[in-house]
């Protein structure tokens, strides 16, 4: 007859497991910090762009229609073809630029994503990437996350604006992409058309990609124009843009955005949106395709705040 002796297991028979951070130097995020600060005083939060204004009751109204008829199973994984299409006439009308909505244009879980998943689908270890500071704060994790280097850009009071000598001093033989988001948050300023010509003028000899954060492209004033990447050719054949419908439509809980770019780009980053969310919400995608036909819903966007 076998003997067995019962081994009783102390924390002392476990190998600890390595945590080396991926992120070590991130903490709580500013807006969790601000936020529990705000509700622990009854302040007013500024520390996220969600406005308190209510939803459009008809865009609400068409988001239920759509749960009611039955759109509540995945979406196809570049989101659903009527809101691309649509999309892409809104582009084309306002920006004179046309993206193929089969090819050259994806619907993303916000504009977060949207970035997140251009960084991933290129930067690799070593590959620098320009960031004006200051800067939203998801840029910077998402390229280190990569194996990238953040090179920075600095802005200074009072005008905040890019100072494009000391910007092309910035650029290597290892620089892989550029990000810049217009209007810029935090610090309000427009990249012009001016603007726009020396980023275009710097780029064209290269192969660096540029990542054109636009969410706010709505929410601008006093005259002022949006310079989208998509108006200059140049620009436009090596960007990523993302826009957000959550900031648009101050529905930034839906998380609801999309991104635009040539098809070669598209096709790369369309292999790691598969992966990382495959589709997007579905009725949300049925509603803002009918919402977005009438064009109102978003070029008074900036009266309608001022």
């Amino acid at each position: 007859m076998s003997v067995f002796k019962i081994h009783t297991f102390t924390t002392m028979d476990y190998t600890p497991l390595t945590k080396a951070s991926k992120l070590p130097e991130v903490k709580t995020t500013i807006f969790t910090t601000v936020g529990n600060l705000a509700r622990k005083h009854k302040a007013i939060n500024l520390s996220q762009g969600f406005p308190n204004f209510k939803a459009d009751s008809k865009l609400k109204s068409l988001v239920n229609e759509a749960i009611n008829i039955g759109y509540n199973q995945y979406a196809p994984m570049q989101g659903y073809y009527g809101l691309r299409e649509v999309i892409s006439d809104k582009i084309e009308t306002l920006h004179n630029r046309q993206y193929n909505p089969e090819s050259e244009i994806t619907v993303t879980v916000g504009a977060t994503q949207a970035i997140f998943t251009a960084i991933t689908a290129f930067i690799n270890k070593g590959d620098e990437v320009i960031v004006i500071k200051p800067a939203y704060d998801c840029y910077e994790p998402a390229i280190t996350l990569n194996g990238g280097i953040p090179i920075y850009v600095q802005l200074d009071a009072p005008d905040y604006k890019i100072d494009w000598t000391a910007f092309q001093n910035k650029i290597t033989d290892k620089t892989k992409m550029v990000l810049i988001n217009t209007p810029q948050n935090p610090s309000g300023t427009i990249l012009t058309k001016w603007d726009m010509e020396q980023l275009e003028k710097i780029l064209k000899p290269t192969n660096i990609i540029l990542l054109s954060d636009e969410v706010y492209e709505h929410i601008i004033f006093d005259g002022q124009v949006h310079e989208s990447a998509s108006r200059f050719p140049d620009l436009a054949n090596r960007s990523f843009v993302c826009a957000s419908f959550g900031k648009t439509f101050h529905v930034t809980g839906w998380k609801m955005g999309y991104c635009a770019a040539p098809a070669e780009l598209m096709a790369e980053f369309r292999k790691v949106h598969q992966f990382a969310v495959f589709c997007v919400d579905h009725p949300v995608q049925r509603a803002l395709a009918i919402y977005l036909k009438n064009p109102s819903h978003y070029l008074d966007l900036n009266n309608f705040y001022q």
